[in-house]
């Protein structure tokens, strides 16, 4: 009978296959010589005190069956029914995989460019400061994930079969670590292929993936889906339609309001980017003066409440990078990345405020979320130079609200300029985040400094809206409709949205099997 065990290992262990053996034997209270096999489950690292590895690993008397590739399941889909997907980030290229594994032949329609001709227009936002507005550091192949880090970390087990979305993209040429690491990581240089390879996998079994194709109507008779129409005016038919465009995608928001097609304003979260070295994250985390090399860079996690409001550490990114992600000329968005060395000197995080319907000018108005998150872009913008550089403060500063007479180098490529953040931000952001730094460094001696710096604004945590389903998944006044993923609102990262895509694909399969729908 197998079992499941934990064992300790030091950071300078962590490779070493003799050590590990030795403890899993000690650990069964068996010798050396005894037949046993094992396997490595989960990898933890737990820093409370000195900083050690927990590994939880199976062990059984017998070996292993190996897993049965997920892509020996794909069916050549080219004459089956068809399933318009909008949006190629994860929710829309896991939701194309499963369709295969399925029978249905995904045809994917994606408003930004592959994921290599995408780098050309990032070139253009970092040192250029122009905008593409359909392929940006949110629009394009792969979605706001493939430029903006890689983090394979979430709580969403309830949704879907984790490990199988890990094991697909290891697959597709992503590392076997994040099989086994409790908080995984791919990292920004490596994804692009991982996405291509999907992208051909989806190819190679009939299914079909455009760019360049903006979606501009959605067919709709008798509340049913019909089809997709893009703004070169191609027209795309199909049995079923996964809307899986991103939480940055307001025109579809726009464009399903003037359908008549209920929409909610949902709560996100706004507030800023803190910058800190990474050096004082890894002295406080590791409880030393410098970090071992056998350890990765330091992170952390840092939440508290505000007069029931919540204030929260968002994407935090240990040896990372600051990307500007406005999707729009005349606006300014800060997003962080990782590569997969996190080599960076410098730890930026996410530190955001949560904010309801109430807090906005209209709350009856379902995209009165949207219109504050664009207002306040376009207002931090205009307060600039009519750049991407963006407004920053030292983080003592904004506490004691003043103007910065001096901002350190940060890693925000686009440059950044000394503003009063207390002044441009709501007031009832700055205040909440003002008592929550409190808090934090409170929480994390080191924190409150002033050699970190405060960026803004850090306004797309989350989509300002949620558009219904029902229990199939389908919108509740569209037959064949599918709302998934992030933009959706029931999505928060890549591996959310990659269980939300799958879901939404065997929801379309029940729905057009039901129906004996074919093209």
């Amino acid at each position: 009978m197998n079992q499941v065990i934990e064992i300790s290992v030091l950071p300078h262990e962590l490779d070493q296959a003799d050590i590990i053996r030795s403890k899993v034997y000690s650990a069964m209270q068996l010798s050396l010589d005894a037949s046993l096999f094992y396997r490595l489950l989960k990898r933890s690292l737990d820093a409370r005190k000195a900083p050690v590895y927990r590994y939880r690993i199976e062990v059984s008397s017998k070996p292993f069956d190996d897993v049965s590739p997920w892509a020996k399941r794909y069916k050549n889909v080219n004459n089956a029914s068809r399933v318009i997907i909008i949006g190629a980030g994860p929710a829309g290229y896991f939701a194309a995989l499963e369709c295969i594994e399925l029978g249905l032949k995904p045809i994917v329609l994606e408003r930004g460019k592959n994921a290599q001709d995408r780098r050309r227009d990032l070139r253009a936002i970092q040192q250029f400061h122009q905008v593409h507005p359909h392929s940006n550091y949110c629009y394009g192949e792969g979605g706001a994930g493939t430029y903006s880090d890689g983090k394979l970390y979430t709580r969403s087990g309830k949704r879907g079969d984790i490990h199988k979305v890990l094991e697909l993209l290891v697959e597709h040429g992503a590392i076997q670590d994040i099989l086994i690491d409790a908080h995984p990581h791919i990292g920004s240089n490596r994804l692009p292929e991982i996405i291509q390879r999907i992208r051909e996998r989806i190819i190679e079994f009939g299914g079909e993936v455009h760019f360049d194709q903006f979606v501009t109507e959605l067919h709709i008779e008798n509340e049913v889906f019909l089809g997709a129409t893009t703004a070169k005016g191609d027209k795309f038919m199909g049995s079923a339609c996964i809307l899986a465009t991103g939480h940055s995608a307001r025109d579809i928001f726009y464009l399903l309001a003037q359908k008549n097609l209920t929409i909610e304003c949902k709560p996100f979260a706004v507030g800023v980017r803190i910058e800190h070295p990474q050096s004082m994250v890894d002295q406080v985390q590791y409880h030393a003066s410098q970090r071992d090399p056998h350890l990765p860079p330091a992170s952390y996690s840092l939440a508290c409440s505000i007069d029931n409001r919540g204030v929260f550490y968002f994407c935090m990114c240990p040896g990372g990078l600051m990307v500007p992600s406005a999707t729009a000329p005349g606006e300014i968005v800060i997003n962080g990345m990782s590569l997969s060395r996190r080599d960076s000197k410098y730890a930026n995080s996410g530190t955001v405020v949560s904010v309801q319907p109430q807090d906005f000018k209209d709350p009856s108005n379902p995209l009165c979320g949207v219109q504050f998150q664009q207002e306040l872009e376009q207002s931090i913008f205009r307060a600039g130079d009519g750049s991407q550089r963006a407004p920053a403060q030292r983080l003592t500063d904004f506490i004691s609200g003043k103007l910065s007479t001096t901002i350190q180098e940060s890693s925000y490529i686009p440059g950044h300029w000394s503003a009063p953040l207390h002044e441009l931000l709501p007031s009832f952001i700055v205040q909440s985040l003002k008592e929550g730094i409190k808090i934090f460094g409170k929480k994390m001696k080191g924190y409150l400094t002033e050699d970190a710096l405060v960026v803004a604004p850090e306004s797309r945590t989350s989509s300002p809206i949620r558009i219904p389903r029902n229990s199939l998944s389908m919108h509740p006044q569209c037959q064949g409709l599918f709302p998934c993923g992030e933009g959706a609102g029931y999505a928060g990262g890549i591996m959310s949205a990659a269980l939300d895509g799958q879901l939404c694909a065997r929801a379309a399969f029940q729905y057009i099997l039901t129906k004996n729908l074919k093209l």
